[in-house]
């Protein structure tokens, strides 16, 4: 079953072309909803999605060790200028929007090439209940890439 699941959507995405930047729908990355959480020894990383309505999905992420919150994110995905803008509010640090620069039936990446760390933002749809995240960029000139592998749960109530 389950790579039964993964053979459609690696199916779907050989499909279903690349979309150009002026076809970008929030519609496009309804896979991303739900709730996803990445443990990782006693670090937890949490991703809660809204599904897509007026144009936008609304994230929220959290990130704790040993039961202590260690940050937070709110993110706003709105469709805008015929692109999804990726519009991240972390904790202690300014807001930055990054808009997408590839999008497929199973992938999505944003891009603000002017920002410091990180400079690119994906997800990347890797099974029904799997999804890959992940931060990439250079730091003092260097190739950097940080992975979140989430699985889904149910969402807390």
């Amino acid at each position: 079953m389950r790579a039964r699941g993964f053979g459609a959507v690696l199916t779907a995405a050989l499909l279903w072309p690349s979309m150009t930047a002026a076809e970008a729908r929030v519609d496009s990355v309804s896979w991303m909803q739900g709730c996803w959480q990445l443990t990782d020894g006693d670090r937890v990383v949490e991703e809660h999605w809204t599904s897509p309505k007026a144009g936008i999905m609304l994230g929220s992420g959290r990130t704790s060790r040993a039961g202590t919150l260690v940050g937070h994110e709110f993110v706003l995905l709105a469709e805008r200028d015929g692109r999804l803008a990726y519009e991240a509010h972390p904790s202690d640090q300014p807001p930055t929007t990054f808009m997408s620069k590839e999008l497929d039936a199973a992938s999505v990446v944003f891009e603000d090439p002017a920002h410091d760390f990180p400079q690119r933002v994906g997800y990347r749809r890797v099974g029904p209940d799997r999804l890959l995240a992940w931060i990439e960029g250079s730091v003092s000139g260097k190739p950097r890439r940080v992975d979140f592998p989430f699985h889904r749960i149910d969402c807390p109530r």
